[in-house]
């Protein structure tokens, strides 16, 4: 059986509690009934239980009032204070934030996430003047976390980009800053995610002048330079940094990851492969190497590891393997990955052996080796888990009869694993199935009622394949409770917003995901939107981006179909 984690003090409360309140309270605190005369509102344990359920049903309006009459309760526990105003904001519930900031602020006036909530609030009200000043407060703040607290707010807090625009550009412009290297890269990297290269030129300005010949500043311009289309003038900036890849290890896998994001693979590598060497950077060159489909080069690595793998060191060995198979020497490969003696490194070796004899159309031995990892009582749980799932992803080449056979000896072997839940759930979801889907994704949350990535994905499976566009959001705003500041859900919370209608809120929400990871399907979100909303080229903008990350990504192909983009 699955190890799953030990229910939140919270859940043991509730089952506790549930005895003591009686059905009919119960019932009441699932409906979210708001009648004060009740005094369950009275009731410190009964109120936070009555939040409970309805944080758990995905309501989180009625869990924001509940959690609010606990915190008037408790005599000023700035737990249930905090609790409440942050469930409030995630609701949208600008009255109910601001009663539970205030008792939050009681209890902790100098708290510095109080003070971030009662900026984010005053940004939420479109009160500009009153958030600047609260977040020029969190800058000058003797703690070294108040820039961070302030960076949230503006990153996650506004309105839409152009209020955070606007408020960076008034706190950068009044020096409110501290003069922190790591403060001024975060901002300048703010302001690119906003689209606003002349802030972003700006905030360049001043980094150079108060930290002349930092290499880093060079290579936020070279970054900004890409991000707005001007590649050659990025790549002068990199190539001007010179050897300043050799000052630290940081540093160099920095600069590589900009040559990287300029498709300048061979570039990104000879950076990696400037200084000292280690496990990590071979393995970022191989990596490289193979993406640029550059065998000659590979194979001169390959070479240059096999030199110094004069001992039996079980990282190398299994790096080996990895060359060995991207270079499709794949008897080679087998032969590395027998060798690696032992540790986490074994593990990962037996299961690759099994995917290069694959490679190798040598199928029945490779279903024999996952299946004998499958059946090893010996072997770490983890390893039978992933051989498991190995099998099913190279069984999805054509052999539908075949996957779905894994997963059901998987979960025969392991009922209710919710890894084995989760890919299936995937699978079902591929083949247009879903109500399989959904029905596997549930029996994942039966077991963890609080499994974030379940409760995302049947979220966005009913808003996406269904029209239960509000039983979609209860779902996603569970998993948002959780995860606030997850972009993979704020995705899922914008595409529901969207399915619900409410178009300008979702391109809020689906920009700033987007601004968190450059994803095909969040472009292509954001693209139909944008394409409901009538701004069209804008739209084929996003689109085109999306397929330049990922041409055959399905929300991408819909997205098309239906716009006819």
């Amino acid at each position: 059986m699955p190890v799953f984690p030990l229910p939140s003090a919270a859940q043991l409360r509730v089952a506790l509690l549930v005895p003591l309140l009686g059905l009919a309270g119960v019932a009441q605190a699932q409906r979210g009934d708001t009648d004060r005369t009740d005094p369950l509102h009275q009731d410190l344990l009964g109120a936070t239980l009555a939040g409970e359920f309805a944080v758990q049903a995905g309501r989180l309006d009625e869990a924001a009032n509940w959690y609010l009459d606990a915190a008037r309760q408790s005599g000023g526990d700035v737990g249930l204070a905090e609790r409440a105003t942050r469930i409030a904001l995630l609701a949208g519930d600008d009255r109910r934030s601001a009663q539970a900031l205030e008792l939050w602020r009681r209890g902790a006036p100098d708290s510095l996430p109080m003070r971030a909530a009662e900026a984010t609030l005053s940004l939420r009200g479109g009160r500009d003047r009153a958030a600047r000043r609260q977040l020029e407060a969190l800058l000058r703040s003797d703690s070294p976390a108040g820039w961070r607290h302030a960076f949230n707010v503006l990153g996650g807090g506004a309105r839409d980009q152009e209020q955070a625009g606007r408020l960076l550009g008034q706190i950068v412009d009044g020096g409110a800053i501290p003069d922190v290297l790591q403060a001024w890269m975060a901002f300048g990297g703010l302001a690119q995610r906003l689209d606003r290269s002349d802030l972003t030129d700006r905030i360049l300005e001043r980094i150079v002048a108060r930290f002349p010949g930092e290499p880093r500043v060079a290579l936020l311009r070279a970054s900004q330079l890409r991000e707005t289309g001007r590649a050659d003038e990025a790549r002068q900036a990199l190539v001007a940094l010179g050897d300043a890849a050799l000052i630290a290890p940081d540093l160099r896998m920095a600069i590589a990851a900009e040559y990287d994001a300029l498709g300048d693979l061979a570039d990104a590598e000879r950076t990696l492969a400037m200084g000292p060497q280690d496990g990590r950077t071979y393995v970022l060159r191989a990596s490289l190497l193979a993406r640029g489909e550059n065998k000659a080069a590979l194979a001169a690595l390959y070479d240059e590891v096999k030199a110094v793998a004069l001992t039996p060191n079980p990282a190398q060995r299994l790096l080996l393997g990895q060359m060995a198979e991207y270079l499709e020497q794949y008897e080679e490969a087998l032969d590395w990955y027998r060798t690696v003696p032992g540790g986490p490194e074994r593990a990962q070796a037996r299961l690759r052996g099994a995917r290069v004899l694959h490679e190798l159309d040598r199928r029945d031995e490779a279903w024999a080796r996952l299946r004998e990892l499958q059946s090893d009582a010996t072997a770490d749980e983890d390893l039978r888990l992933n051989a498991y799932l190995l099998e099913a992803e190279l069984r999805q080449q054509g052999d539908d009869a075949g996957e779905l056979d894994v997963y059901n000896r998987g979960l025969a072997a392991r009922p209710d694993d919710p890894a084995l839940l989760y890919a299936r759930a995937l699978m079902w979801e591929r083949r247009d199935d879903i109500p399989r889907a959904e029905a596997d994704l549930r029996r994942v949350l039966v077991a963890d009622p609080e499994n974030v990535a379940a409760l995302n994905a049947l979220g966005y499976t009913l808003a996406d394949r269904t029209t239960r566009y509000t039983e979609a959001l209860e779902l996603i705003d569970r998993a948002r409770v959780a995860e606030p500041d997850n972009a993979a859900i704020i995705d899922s919370y914008g595409w529901v917003l969207y399915r619900l209608g409410r178009n300008e809120e979702a391109l809020v929400e689906l920009r700033r995901a987007f601004s968190m990871m450059k994803d095909a399907e969040v472009a292509s979100h954001i693209g139909e939107v944008l394409w409901a909303l009538g701004r069209r080229d804008e739209a084929r903008k996003y689109f085109e981006e999306a397929r330049a990350i990922d041409p055959e990504n399905r929300s991408l192909l819909r997205a098309l179909e239906k716009t006819g983009a």
